[in-house]
């Protein structure tokens, strides 16, 4: 699945513009709003953002991995609460149903996912299960043609505005093989929301608990519709995923250094603009270094990707996708922190992006896998190789 590429070059330069003259613009509102203004998602959905990754027969744009990844490069270069918007519904949210949902799901869900009337989010993590997921505690006992909920899901990106659920419950036994992937419904009877999180960063997104209490679920809701393979496609989903964060953060870290080169420039001390003294040049040469190594290894994974069968895991290519999340996520921790120090006073205060980005950058090394998840991934699969 790809766009072809004379649309793409079309489209991206629209994106691009988008970002620039219509989003960074309105960076300042939302730190002091805490909100995304709605003519702004308004606009989203009427250029298609809700469905960069649905197929076109379904109404979206069909984007492929290799495609994505540049697009989610542009958007990392604004503020992330504008991506989360409708982030779960290109990645996460969706990506369940269009790996391995029946066919009857797909037509029923995503064309009103690419349209943006309907927001799906990704509910896997518990208040003791995240990165052990295959230990989840949420229940779903059969009741005759429905399922019966119970349980609660934590740090939802977007429940507040969710339409939908693709939620993971426990249908069997203990471990991966007991879970199972369900269309829930926000509206069902039994569901309430916890209150909104408040952030270290990332102001404008969404977060909250998603509470389960007695729901029933139709049997039909059941992705795939065979219980049991929820682990499975949750783990496919996140491949995908974490891929996309890797490419944010290399467009996170890009803003970050050029606004590091031009406070650089325009900032004097001793008579001369800053940039030109060689401890803040190498500060910008480090960035500027890892930044292009971190990009390089996004983009050759993405391709990666791409070649193998959509529906179908490879361990060598997580294995692979979790290097370029470590690496780009710690990468730009690194450049987030520099960019700090080389605004000096400035950069410690609000007015300065760099200040913000330094807050908004330090979740991406923790969801969809911490850097200590990924580096266990890379271990035991390159043990495996070697066995």
């Amino acid at each position: 699945m790809a766009l072809d590429q004379e649309s793409f070059d079309i489209l991206l330069p629209t994106i691009q513009r988008f970002i620039r003259e219509r989003l960074m613009p309105a960076e300042n509102h939302l730190e002091e709003f805490d909100e995304v203004p709605a003519d702004i998602i308004e606009d989203m959905k009427e250029m298609g953002l809700f469905g960069l990754t649905v197929p076109e027969e379904y109404g979206g744009i069909g984007l492929s991995v290799s495609q994505e990844v540049l697009v989610n490069y542009e958007l990392g270069r604004t503020a992330t609460a504008f991506r989360s918007v409708f982030g779960t519904n290109i990645g996460i949210g969706s990506q369940g149903i269009l790996m391995d949902g029946t066919p009857e799901q797909k037509a029923e869900y995503l064309p009103k996912v690419a349209s943006g009337e309907l927001i799906i989010s990704f509910a896997l993590t518990e208040p003791d299960a995240g990165t052990d997921a295959a230990s989840l505690k949420t229940r779903a006992e059969l009741d005759g043609d429905h399922y019966v909920l119970n349980g609660t899901k934590r740090y939802i990106t977007n429940a507040p505005r969710a339409g939908a659920f693709t939620l993971m419950a426990r249908t069997g036994g203990p471990g991966a093989g007991g879970v199972s992937s369900f269309i829930v419904p926000a509206d069902l009877p039994g569901i309430k929301l916890g209150k909104t999180d408040k952030k270290m960063g990332q102001r404008g997104t969404k977060t909250c608990d998603v509470i389960l209490e007695n729901v029933r679920v139709p049997a039909s809701h059941i992705i795939g519709g065979v219980p049991g393979q929820g682990f499975k496609t949750a783990m496919k989903v996140l491949d995908r995923g974490r891929l996309n964060i890797s490419a944010v953060s290399c467009g996170m870290a890009s803003r970050i250094l050029d606004e590091s080169v031009r406070y650089a420039c325009e900032r004097k001390q001793f008579g001369k603009p800053i940039g030109e003294f060689q401890l803040i040049q190498a500060m910008l040469a480090d960035s500027q270094a890892e930044l292009l190594a971190a990009w390089s290894l996004v983009r050759e994974v993405a391709a990666r990707f791409d070649q193998k069968p959509a529906h179908l895991s490879d361990p060598d290519v997580s294995m692979r996708v979790s290097c370029a999340k470590l690496f780009a996520t710690e990468m730009l921790g690194r450049v987030a922190d520099r960019g700090v120090q080389v605004h000096g006073g400035a950069g410690y205060i609000n007015e300065y992006p760099v200040e913000r980005f330094y807050r908004d950058a330090r979740l991406l090394r923790l969801y969809e896998g911490t850097t200590q998840v990924q580096q266990l991934i890379i271990g035991r699969e390159l043990l495996r190789q070697a066995a």
